[in-house]
């Protein structure tokens, strides 16, 4: 059984992704040749990461990029799903992944930070400041139901009459992870 049966895709037009990623990354180390022992810091890579982050999340997820995936993506009320045949359904599946919008994010960025660094390091901050803020808005609605869980858990009645065996049950059922 081969990858590709029952999928309107073949094996050329994952090449034809693959081949203009690899033109393009040719182009940024072309580009990074000219610029220097160091054209990209190690400094910077925890940075570009975030970065990369931020804008894979947002092209792949975010409403407001719909407009980008709207060609190669059917937005239904399972999820989404890549649309056509050939490397338009290519280019769908790929964003519909977080993971590979992320591989070419990271080769703009990079890219980006080669030809016009003073440039990507704003672009970097604001997506890396993005980030930060994704992260801290997920934890505290995380904490905040963790919380409730916990509110509610305790305002419930202990089932299994008095004595240690109920308290050690409400303990484990309120305790973080539990």
């Amino acid at each position: 059984m081969s990858a590709f049966d029952g999928k309107p895709v073949g094996p050329r037009d994952y090449a034809a992704l693959s081949a203009g990623w690899a033109s393009l990354l040719g182009a940024v180390l072309v580009a990074a040749r000219d610029k220097g022992e160091d054209p990209v810091p190690a400094a910077e890579i925890v940075p570009l990461g975030v970065a990369t982050f931020a804008l894979a999340k947002l092209v792949a997820k975010e409403k407001v990029a719909a407009e980008i995936r709207e060609p190669f993506v059917e937005e239904t009320d399972d999820g989404r799903r890549p649309r056509g045949s050939g490397v338009r359904y290519a280019v769908g599946e790929m964003l519909t992944c977080t993971r590979c919008v992320g591989f070419w994010s990271a080769l703009g960025l990079v890219g980006l930070r080669v030809l016009r660094p003073r440039e990507a390091r704003v672009v970097t901050t604001v997506l890396g400041v993005s980030a930060v803020n994704d992260v801290a808005q997920s934890s505290f609605t995380w904490l905040c139901a963790k919380a409730s869980a916990q509110e509610r858990a305790a305002r419930e009645p202990v089932s299994g009459g008095v004595g240690e065996a109920a308290f050690d049950t409400r303990r484990r059922a309120t305790a973080p992870g539990g």
